[in-house]
């Protein structure tokens, strides 16, 4: 995000709105929403702060997002998000673009005016999928939420952002490791406008893949599923188109869709309704 004050241009640790590249989720909800956290927080071309600025920044706002009920689905559900992030200097609490996370704490462990590379510990906002959700989903148990622990690097280059993460859970909660790769390209018409746009994909672990598309004898004799097992590899390619407008130096808006094609086992899951996904949304938030 953009933060105008006087001739200094600073970087806020916030997002202005839902992801689309966000798309895919993993330090958060699902590998939809997470990314594309990033996706819409991530474009803008910022300066390090001067030398008499605060090292503290705050972002508060909030969003709605419409994503598949569960990955895989064929039917959709919609979702309020908050947008809420305090920074210190390399340090960061609460959303975070470049973590892809709505809840997280970290730090970076390394900045220029290329790089990004950090750390964090990231927790799910949304319930990951619960039985609820669907009515295909009865008998196969929910998928809790969970702590991660979370390496991100981020490499700009005028107008071209590529980013990668690995994500693991570390709370026991079956959800394994995922990775992701995406490349956004910013294009910027008016000052004020950011639009960009670009593909990415996810790798999940076995455990990951099981626990979203596997279907254990278990599951099968309640749900009446045939039994699955999913290994590990390639599970999605997507792309991401964004939006960001700063109506004020202070207040931003942000638009997201993000298209996502299951790969991989997880096309063959008997959960499986739909291998293409879209997710979209929308944001606001104010910096300070």
């Amino acid at each position: 995000m953009i933060d105008v004050s006087g001739s200094r241009v600073i970087k806020v640790l916030g997002v202005s709105a839902l992801s689309l590249f966000a798309i895919a989720a993993m330090a958060d909800d699902t590998l939809g929403l997470s990314e594309s956290l990033y996706s819409i927080g991530a474009p803008e071309i910022t300066q390090a702060p001067s030398s008499t600025a605060s090292p503290w920044r705050f972002s508060v706002g909030g969003g709605v997002v419409n994503m598949p009920k569960f990955p895989g689905a064929s039917g959709t559900k919609w979702e309020g998000v908050p947008v809420v992030s305090a920074s210190y200097d390399r340090f960061f609490i609460g959303s975070n673009p470049d973590a892809a996370s709505i809840l997280s704490l970290g730090a970076y462990l390394y900045r220029d005016s290329n790089w990004r590379i950090g750390a964090a510990v990231t927790y799910d906002f949304i319930q990951p999928r619960s039985e609820s959700d669907d009515s295909r989903l009865q008998g196969l148990g929910d998928v809790k939420r969970t702590a991660h622990a979370e390496l991100f690097g981020i490499y700009t280059y005028e107008f071209i952002s590529a980013r990668a993460s690995v994500l693991t859970d570390i709370a026991g909660n079956d959800r394994g490791t995922v990775a992701t790769f995406d490349v956004l390209g910013r294009y910027q018409p008016i000052p004020a406008l950011t639009l960009s746009a670009g593909p990415g994909l996810t790798w999940a672990s076995s455990k990951y893949n099981e626990t979203y598309f596997g279907v254990t004898s278990e599951q099968s004799s309640r749900s009446g599923l045939p039994t699955y097992s999913a290994g590990s590899g390639l599970n999605e390619l997507r792309f991401s188109v964004n939006g960001a407008y700063r109506i004020t130096p202070r207040v931003n808006v942000g638009a997201s869709v993000s298209f996502a094609w299951l790969r991989g086992d997880a096309t063959d899951s008997p959960i499986t309704e739909k291998t293409s996904q879209i997710t979209y949304g929308l944001f606001l938030n104010y910096l300070f």
